[in-house]
């Protein structure tokens, strides 16, 4: 985690909390106070709300019975950014909070966020409502089109368990295993339903709360010794080992570990920029700059190994067929995950199967950890690292592009702690420079644009009250679709930096639409019809203000980005949220063109 002995990059760590009038001291007992116990019982410090009559009981206990405090809500204009908050929070401390979805309708606003946190395997605990079940006691018309027979069957697929409990002590269990499970890797969403007749239910007494400690998740599994033997073996003995780092902790000791066994076996390392930071981009094994497909310079170097670990690398499969193509893979394969207990016969996100030639069945770190102690060292042959392509100093007069960007913005920051949320489809991998498990956090996981405004609130929430400077860079598409997120960064004074890429299209499809062209024999020239998002050009940074931040922009100079990213870092500085809107030049790096565009 980040290194909490340095001074906080504001003073106010806290968030603005709405403070309730006292409730006069009253003897009943409602089954929602039951379940609001629970929830600070366990830890919990936010819930992620947009209000709902179907959860009106919970919401009344969290406010008139616990104070608003332990947990906390925090309200959001639309459900589906109460789960990317939560998801971004728990990118950083890897720790869930609670998004409450109103009965089907919320959940069905929702599900995007779902599954996002689900293909992140990022831990929420979604709780919702419904009902009431007795169709005796629902209002007329409302209610009833607010009950389902099985809400939980809308989001099954993509969700790791869920309750719909019917008692008050079924409700506290169904919590306790939700966090267990949720918690324990693969990690992932869960979603557990209350009743509203049961939340408004009056107690005959309050009900013993079970102690939550004794119900927490398993310590990550080890992996038997002869399969850390035989993996030792073979990486000691490699010619040319690649280490492919993918789903990782934020664990410093974690970190540690990697880079460890990186340097014992003189193994090279590639990274993917669609999961968190996982090793420093400045490391002499660092092999090539991580995209969201690999570049030609990556294929050789993996192409050219026997020996491959795999630490849960999203895709491996495909990973190792970008790089061998329709050939049998050459390679040794050594792979540790867990992912394959959450694939299911629905959702594809499982990816390829990969070959594999030793399968370590855990998390990354206690296999690292012990393959650090086991493997030999290895002959220190020199690599020769592959070339960096050059980033593109800002031209003034010129038009502004993403690589320009990254470097004014690299040298804006200079001297301070940044962690870099998120970064758009056109970003790549030498822009940045990653020596912390927190510089960087991934892509949001399901490719749902509109995730990244809340996941990055989520994630600057989750980083107040440190020394480090949350910065968030995405496409003008994905903040479009998720704007009134903002809302909830100024009504709960979550500092954040947020820099919108805006070339004023869907420029993802573009590139699709002129592949498709190219192959039917039409005019590429009309690739831009339906994805450009102009005539008129929306006002970016007026929709911040209009939601309480700063804005700035359009930003089409050089010296315009400059004043704005020194001017824009003093408002995060000072505890607030600021938004540049700078227009930028359509184009990815040819790794991801032909990534995007490319058919076996």
């Amino acid at each position: 985690m980040t290194d909490l002995s340095k001074p906080p990059l504001h003073s106010t760590p806290v968030v603005r909390r709405d403070i309730p009038q006292p409730s006069v001291p009253d003897e009943t007992v409602w089954g929602s106070d039951a379940i609001a116990d629970m929830m600070r019982a366990m830890d919990i410090p936010y819930v992620l709300l947009n209000p709902g009559a179907s959860f009106r009981g919970l919401h009344d206990s969290l406010v008139n019975h616990l104070g608003n405090e332990k947990p906390q809500m925090i309200v959001v204009l639309h459900e589906e950014h109460a789960v990317a908050i939560a998801q971004g929070y728990a990118k950083v401390t890897g720790k869930p909070l609670c998004a409450i979805l109103h009965s089907n309708v919320g959940l069905m606003h929702g599900s995007m966020g779902i599954f996002d946190a689900w293909t992140d395997r990022m831990p929420v605990i979604v709780l919702g409502a419904t009902g009431p079940v007795d169709a005796a006691k629902r209002r007329p018309w409302i209610d009833w089109i607010h009950t389902a027979q099985d809400q939980a069957a809308l989001i099954r697929h993509f969700i790791k368990w869920d309750a719909q409990p019917a008692s008050i002590p079924a409700a506290q269990e169904a919590l306790l295993r939700a966090v267990q499970i949720a918690t324990t890797a693969p990690q992932g969403p869960v979603y557990v339903c209350f009743d509203a007749a049961l939340q408004e239910s009056k107690l005959d007494a309050r009900p013993k709360l079970p102690d939550y400690a004794r119900y927490k998740p398993a310590p990550p599994a080890r992996p038997s010794d002869e399969s850390i033997d035989e993996a030792a073996e073979l990486l000691s003995n490699a010619r040319r080992p690649v280490i492919l780092m993918g789903r990782v902790s934020r664990s410093e000791e974690g970190w540690a570990d990697r880079i460890r066994l990186a340097e014992k076996l003189n193994a090279e390392v590639l990274t993917d920029l669609k999961v968190g930071a996982a090793f420093p981009t400045t490391h002499p094994l660092y092999a090539a700059p991580a995209g969201t497909f690999l570049s030609p310079g990556a294929m050789a170097v993996l192409k050219d190994a026997d020996v491959v670990l795999s630490l849960d690398f999203t895709d491996l499969a495909g990973t190792l067929k970008q790089a061998w193509g329709n050939e049998t893979i050459g390679s040794k394969v050594i792979n540790v995950s867990v992912d394959q207990y959450v694939h299911n016969g629905w959702s594809m996100d499982h990816q390829g199967l990969p070959p594999m030639d030793i399968y370590m069945m855990c998390e990354p770190e206690p296999a690292v950890k012990l393959l650090a102690d086991r493997v030999k060292p290895r002959k220190q042959v020199a690599h020769s690292r592959l070339p960096v392509p050059a980033v593109p100093d800002l031209i003034q007069g010129a038009p502004l592009t993403v690589p320009m960007l990254s470097k004014a913005l690299k040298a804006a920051v200079k001297g301070l702690t940044v962690s870099l949320i998120r970064a758009p489809l056109s970003w790549s991998g030498e822009m940045w420079d990653i020596e912390h498990p927190l510089d960087y956090l991934g892509y949001e996981g399901g490719g749902g644009v509109g995730a990244g405004p809340g996941v990055s609130i989520g994630a600057a929430l989750a980083l107040k009250g440190t020394d480090r400077l949350p910065v968030a860079v995405m496409g003008d598409g994905d903040y479009m679709m998720g704007v009134n997120a903002l809302w909830t960064a100024s009504n709960a004074q979550i500092p954040l930096l947020i820099i919108v890429v805006n070339n004023r299209s869907f420029f993802n499809d573009e590139v699709h639409q002129e592949r498709v062209a190219r192959q039917r024999g039409r005019p590429v020239e009309n690739k831009w019809i339906g994805q450009r998002i102009s005539n008129p050009a929306p006002d970016l940074a007026m929709m911040a203000r209009g939601q309480g931040m700063e804005g700035i922009g359009p930003i089409e100079t050089g010296a315009e980005l400059e004043k704005a990213l020194a001017e824009a870092i003093k408002v995060v500085q000072g505890g607030k949220a600021i938004v540049l809107d700078v227009i930028v030049s359509t184009g990815y790096s040819a790794a991801m063109t032909a990534g995007l565009t490319r058919s076996e």
